[in-house]
């Protein structure tokens, strides 16, 4: 493989769409409320008199709470006070596998751009007899979509850690996050889902004929994030370190036989046929 043209193709494809705000504004909209609206609501909303003065408090208990989670997380609500146990919970916690809706959602806005975005401004024959390989080819596709997924998520994880660490203070007097099971949903579990949506979206979108319809079909893989979210808060999967670093491995050898799958069935040679 020739790494410039694979940089040349991925370069390409995040100027185009950089250029669409179908793509791009949602891309900036979501994380702003994963990373900033959400836990503001969180750690603000209780402490409105008026809210208080209607009843509308919690009716979870401390003990409720501490019933659903590790003992490990469990432990660091020793000295606590109640309202500050369920920010703490919820968004240390709790709101963990929604982290990976940002990268699904990234990865595959950009991927989906991939080749049907080519087919709808009329570029495709062009980039299809271009020098570059079947494999250079996806493979740049498929970096263009894979690093503003993990870029997003990476800039957003620093401004949520600012943002609860900030509202949290008052609350729990110390800083606090991240706890330890976010450091190998960042860096091992992010990365594996922003490549799995890649892989999926990019095969998907050299098959249909508009963005649209791409990041409709590649879109179902939130089911996975979905699973996560019902699972923690059933308390029938504990993501503790030694969880996600498992759940990464899975993802990551799904990945590798995803890539090889996609390597063998792209075909250049179908695609100039439909243009």
């Amino acid at each position: 493989m020739r790494i410039p043209i694979i940089a040349a193709i991925a370069k390409k494809d995040l100027r185009e769409v950089s250029r669409n705000r179908t793509a791009w504004i949602p891309a900036v909209i979501v994380p702003l409320i994963f990373f900033i609206v959400l836990p503001v609501g969180f750690f603000l909303l209780p402490r409105l008199s008026i809210i208080q003065s209607a009843g509308m408090r919690s009716n979870i208990t401390p003990q409720e709470l501490q019933a659903v989670l590790p003992p490990d997380i469990a432990s660091l609500f020793n000295g606590l006070s109640p309202e500050g146990m369920i920010p703490f919970a919820m968004m240390g916690y709790f709101f963990a596998p929604m982290f990976l809706i940002v990268p699904l959602m990234i990865s595959s806005i950009v991927s989906s751009e991939s080749f049907a975005g080519e087919k709808e401004r009329k570029t495709l024959e062009g980039l299809l007899y271009s020098p570059a390989t079947d494999t250079e080819l996806f493979i740049g596709k498929l970096l263009a979509a894979f690093l503003p997924g993990v870029g997003f998520s990476l800039i957003g994880f620093v401004l949520y850690a600012v943002v609860v660490n900030i509202l949290g203070y008052p609350l729990i007097g110390r800083i606090w996050f991240p706890l330890p099971g976010w450091w190998p949903l960042i860096f091992w579990i992010v990365p594996g889902v922003a490549l799995l949506a890649t892989s999926v979206t990019v095969l998907i979108s050299a098959r249909v004929n508009t963005f649209i319809e791409a990041y409709q079909t590649g879109g179902a893989l939130v089911v996975l994030v979905i699973g996560l979210i019902a699972g923690q808060a059933s308390g029938a999967i504990h993501l503790t370190v030694r969880v996600n670093m498992l759940v990464g491995l899975i993802i990551w050898l799904i990945d590798f036989v995803l890539i090889r799958f996609c390597l063998k069935l792209f075909n250049r040679h179908a695609l100039i046929g439909k243009v």
